[in-house]
């Protein structure tokens, strides 16, 4: 019963390759939607987020099924954005939802945007959301300390810069009275996992072939983002699909798709204008 509530929720795992991946649906729409998660992937998997995925998105179940979708649990060294975008195209597959509209956050991003180069039969509609094409000096200074952070076990000053690193000072303010409990979410699941998922956002380079993008694409960023840099990262993505939309918010940083109230709002309009085409 509940879960009818929740949208028909569903949490499930399939076989890709010699591993599995983890995935939750929910949703009554017949428009498969296809949302691929960030780096916080890596600390651990998609597997009993199903409620709170739902909470986050539960304005798309009307007209949408949507399926969050992680990456393999056992991941190879030297695993890149490229690949993951082969098994994501896998999994796709595997569940029967191709062409889907597919909505990339920050790795997510990067992930997309190799599934839309090599795999554009997989996409019908695309958002590229507090991504970057290529590394920069930004990305470089604050994953690499996060790597150093993990490999030296400091994972709660890893877990604190992550909120610093993401959220403006406005939004801090709410949350840091609850570091205490933030402190406990540094720890990954699998220590190695982390260190190659975010190897993988520091190497990652798709610039030279996003004019291969064709779909329908809309790239959202934030202006004070100080994960993978401000503006001009996203603009220089915009430049490069042709025919994309660009909507950034100039106060707000990597965490925009929290802060910014119409967020999602926004994401629903784009998405949802495939069926006024």
């Amino acid at each position: 019963m509940l879960n009818k509530l929740l949208g028909n929720l569903e949490e499930g795992t399939l076989k890709v390759g010699s591993s599995e991946v983890e995935y939750v649906a929910f949703g009554r729409g017949e428009t498969p939607l296809v949302a691929v998660p960030g780096l916080s992937e890596g600390l651990r998997t998609v597997k009993g987020t199903g409620k709170m995925l739902w909470l986050m998105y539960r304005g798309f179940s009307r007209t949408h099924r949507m399926y969050v979708i992680g990456r393999k649990n056992e991941l190879e060294k030297g695993y890149t954005t490229r690949d993951m975008a082969d098994d994501l195209a896998a999994v796709m597959d595997k569940l029967d939802i191709v062409p889907a509209q597919v909505m990339g956050l920050s790795q997510g991003g990067m992930i997309a945007q190799w599934l839309a180069i090599n795999h554009p039969e997989k996409i019908s509609r695309l958002a590229i959301v507090i991504s970057l094409a290529r590394q920069n000096d930004t990305i470089q200074q604050t994953i690499g300390n996060w790597i150093e952070m993990v490999i030296e076990g400091r994972y709660e000053d890893f877990a604190i810069d992550m909120q610093e690193k993401n959220y403006t000072d406005k939004y801090l303010k709410k949350i840091r009275p609850f570091y205490w409990i933030l402190k406990r979410m540094g720890h990954p699941q699998s220590k190695e996992r982390f260190l190659i998922q975010a190897e993988s956002c520091i190497t990652h380079d798709a610039s030279a072939e996003l004019s291969k993008i064709k779909c329908p694409t809309l790239i959202i960023g934030g202006g004070a983002d100080k994960i993978v840099g401000g503006a001009e990262v996203q603009q220089e993505m915009a430049e490069a699909i042709k025919g994309s939309k660009l909507h950034i918010y100039p106060e707000l940083g990597h965490g925009a798709f929290a802060e910014a109230k119409d967020f999602n709002d926004y994401l629903y309009s784009f998405f949802n204008a495939e069926k006024q085409e």
